[in-house]
């Protein structure tokens, strides 16, 4: 049975998952390849990147410590570089099985759980509990959002909240 402090975050994730999936709705395929930005990334490497380097990254590397999953992060090339041979559906679909994978990971783990594996690359700066990682999650989700609210706008003028 989950937490209510982990439903209360899950809520708040959710709200950031539903955003980035909402701001895209209506895109065409060529517009979610599209980079607007200098950097180069399009609409359509975010969400991989959100998919692969977030929800599986943090959640069943880190969180549960899942070999298969950590195993390939060795081999995984550029997350944000989505090949023409790979749908946008097929990128869309894989970061919602990524979420559902993410989720049955927190429903499984206690907030003050210290992660199961932690990678090597981030030298000494450490998120020492699930609840830590899991509000980092939920920033770095909410700041990619703020991404792709950014780059819908310069695509084709629509936005996702306005208050007036």
């Amino acid at each position: 049975m989950i937490s209510a402090e982990a439903e209360a975050l899950l809520a708040f994730q959710n709200n950031q998952r539903q955003h980035v999936q909402g701001i895209l709705e209506g895109l065409s395929e060529a517009d979610l390849r599209r980079p607007v930005l200098p950097s180069g990334w399009s609409c359509l490497g975010l969400v991989r990147h959100l998919a692969l380097d977030v929800e599986r990254h943090w959640f069943r590397a880190v969180v549960a410590g899942e070999p298969a999953v950590i195993d390939v992060l060795d081999r995984a090339g550029d997350s944000w570089k989505v090949g023409s041979e790979e749908s946008a559906e097929a990128v869309l679909d894989d970061y919602r099985r990524q979420i559902e994978a993410a989720d049955a990971v927190i429903a499984a783990t206690p907030m003050d759980a210290a992660p199961a594996w932690w990678p090597d690359r981030f030298g000494e700066w450490r998120l020492r509990t699930v609840r830590e990682i899991f509000l980092h999650v939920i920033t770095e989700t909410a700041c990619h959002a703020g991404h792709l609210d950014a780059a819908r706008e310069l695509l084709d003028g629509r936005r996702w909240l306005v208050l007036s």
